[in-house]
């Protein structure tokens, strides 16, 4: 049963998947594809998986080992040919979509935070944080538990500018002894 969305018929859902995949900045999973392709009122989860697949099958999507999708040269070239025919609303909407994605999928790629066990029984936390240009920082920390160190990591995964901040602060600082300014 089609949708009362713009979208009608699977060439036009594997078109808005091209579109999809020729804009994310890297490869995405199968529910951030579907995320994203679901802007429209006329795309069905059915149609969309099976068009993914086609898609694939056609090679001009590539699905990796770890389950993502990226688009191929083949599926860049008839993404190009084809995305004007996509209907203006689904394209805006689809951008607006794409642009909240690749924030977030850029934002990933720049902070990271990791927990090994050491021999001896601690932890140690690692924690990255990148920019366009490159590392800013690397700190490296020795926590005695395991729970102690997932916290570390999750604090500074929702909020590594105010950390980095508040290091640089205290770096900074005449007097490392000396409390936050007043």
């Amino acid at each position: 049963m089609a949708g009362r969305g713009f979208i009608h018929g699977k060439l036009e859902i594997k078109v808005l998947i091209l579109y999809i995949a020729a804009r994310v900045i890297e490869p995405i999973p199968f529910d951030t594809m579907l995320d994203l392709a679901m802007c429209d009122d006329g795309v069905d989860y059915f149609d969309f998986s099976e068009c993914l697949a086609d898609l694939v099958r056609t090679e001009h999507l590539t699905l990796s080992e770890e389950g993502t999708y990226a688009i191929t040269e083949k599926g860049l070239r008839n993404s190009r040919i084809c995305e004007s025919n996509l209907p203006y609303s689904v394209r805006l909407r689809c951008d607006k979509n794409l642009a909240v994605c690749n924030r977030k999928l850029r934002r990933k790629s720049q902070v990271k935070a990791s927990i090994e066990k050491r021999p001896n029984g601690t932890y140690t936390v690692a924690l990255q944080l990148d920019d366009d240009m490159g590392s800013v920082m690397d700190l490296r920390l020795a926590i005695p538990r395991e729970d102690m160190a997932s916290l570390l990591a999750s604090r500074f995964q929702k909020s590594p500018e105010r950390i980095y901040s508040e290091i640089m602060r205290v770096l900074m600082s005449l007097d490392p002894d000396e409390g936050p300014e007043k």
